[in-house]
């Protein structure tokens, strides 16, 4: 069994094919999803939103938001973001490769997920009027299928999928949770990147 490395997770995002949703009634928006290597594990980093913010608020998600007329691209406006929301410095963000569009089912967005490797440890700053606080979770827990559930629907709205990630007592769920599961599908395709 071979142990996932950054060189991996690169190489099976540099031959995926993104699929790209164009629909003008979905605002667009970026994430990050800022991979890093602690005691030999490859952990994902997550935040808690606030209780401020206006969508999703007390949710699990990756640091991002809205594409703003300043941003050159998507990637550019999950860069930005991180930044914002957790002081992750552009210069400490080596970008492996992006997921699909994924569309979020109340809040009217289109995500351009952008997964990354950063450094460890690391100082954040979290901006407390969007981030209540941040975690990880090791990818392996995350591919553990015992962790993982489907029909998951807090709100009761069944528009989508209903997957869910539980983690020491952490609900990862929604439009986070269909990130991370393809994420995760995409690291298993290749039969000999086991983590």
């Amino acid at each position: 069994m071979l142990k996932v490395t950054k060189e991996k997770i690169a190489q099976v995002l540099h031959n995926y094919q993104k699929k790209k949703i164009s629909n003008e009634n979905l605002k667009p928006s970026a994430v990050l999803i800022p991979i890093f290597c602690k005691e030999g594990e490859y952990h994902i980093l997550f935040i808690k939103r606030s209780q401020g913010v206006n969508f999703h608020k007390g949710q699990f998600a990756f640091p991002g938001g809205n594409h703003e007329l300043h941003d050159s691209n998507l990637r550019q406006t999950a860069l930005r973001e991180a930044k914002e929301e957790i002081g992750l410095a552009t210069k400490d963000v080596e970008i492996l490769g992006e997921l699909d569009d994924c569309p979020t089912l109340g809040s009217g967005y289109v995500i351009s997920p952008f997964v990354a490797f950063i450094p460890y440890p690391y100082h954040f700053q979290l901006d407390s009027k969007e981030v209540e606080e941040f975690f990880s979770v090791p990818l392996s827990a995350l591919m553990n299928e015992s962790n993982f559930r489907q029909d998951y629907y807090p709100t009761g709205d069944k528009a989508g999928p209903g997957y869910a990630y539980e983690y020491e007592g952490k609900i990862i769920w929604g439009a986070t949770a269909r990130i991370v599961k393809q994420l995760i599908e995409l690291l298993r395709s290749v039969s000999k990147y086991r983590i």
